[in-house]
């Protein structure tokens, strides 16, 4: 679906003073008055947000010079909800988490993210580094847990510390029936990847697996699995707290919990700070929690 950026204040001069906006949602260079050719930018919606907007993509044209504040102001012009819920959201492009004073170009993808609710086996190497034991996988089938053990130690290690997530059978003293969780799959990889990397150079641990599922999930099934082999426990236990505490602020997946009485996407953990965006109002909470 596409869509123009219609701007309600008719003859606003665009960013870095380009084009003019027109009340049909054109744009217009303020001397000859010659239309203007806008770029399109690819917007993606996850979360609730998807319900918010009424869609989990559409393509938007916007004025060259324009950033990614000017799509968010966009859109909360659109959705009042979408307001409401800008001071905890974050965003990508191109799959990577960016300010919103970026100044965007033809053909970017957006990725509009709410707070995060927290193929085969594949070895990281990320920026050339050397890689690193273990696997980072997004899969939709059940997760063996002792699988992915067995692959992981090595004689050498002296501690292996597994966390699973499971799916638990009441949430807030609701009944839950299932969870469907979902996630911008290509940037949730290249997250988990980092989390990994970065796990392994400050904590010095051996090797990492991180294996989070995708879809319908049920009562007691694994959702996410973090494997840590170290030479010694601390280290290990370290490692594997900061991944998980981590994955559940940075990496872009959600889940949808449904009870006996309805459903409902899961509140998200705040964005950490060094993702909060210049321009955010100072001092709001964020909209779910």
């Amino acid at each position: 679906m596409k869509a123009k950026l219609a701007i309600k204040d008719a003859g606003r001069t665009c960013p870095l003073g380009g084009p003019r906006y027109t009340r049909d949602g054109g744009f217009r260079f303020p001397s000859s008055g010659r239309p203007l050719h806008p770029m399109q930018i690819r917007v993606l919606f996850f979360g609730a947000l998807k319900e918010v907007i009424g869609r989990s993509t559409e393509t938007i044209d916007l004025p060259k010079g324009a950033r990614v504040d000017d799509l968010l102001a966009h859109y909360a012009g659109r959705f009042p909800r979408f307001g409401a819920l800008r001071p905890s959201l974050a965003v990508s492009v191109n799959e990577e988490y960016s300010p919103l004073t970026r100044m965007l170009a033809a053909g970017d993808e957006v990725g509009v993210l709410p707070p995060v609710s927290g193929g085969g086996p594949d070895a990281v190497a990320a920026g050339g580094k050397a890689a690193l034991l273990g696997e980072i996988q997004i899969v939709r089938e059940p997760i063996s847990s002792s699988a992915i053990l067995d692959r992981l130690k090595r004689p050498e290690d002296g501690a292996a510390v597994v966390f699973e997530g499971v799916v638990r059978e009441n949430t807030r003293g609701r009944r839950t029936l299932h969870l469907d969780y979902e996630a911008y799959e290509p940037m949730a990889l290249k997250e988990m990847k980092s989390l990994a990397e970065q796990a392994r150079e400050r904590f010095r641990v051996a090797g990492i697996s991180i294996v989070h599922r995708l879809g319908r999930l049920q009562i007691g099934e694994t959702s996410v699995l973090i494997v840590v082999t170290s030479a010694h426990r601390g280290a290990g236990f370290d490692a594997c707290r900061w991944i998980i505490d981590t994955l559940k602020k940075t990496v872009p997946i959600w889940k949808k919990e449904y009870f006996e009485d309805g459903a409902v996407w899961a509140d998200g953990e705040p964005f950490p700070e060094k993702m909060k965006q210049p321009g955010d109002t100072a001092g709001q909470q964020p909209a779910s929690k």
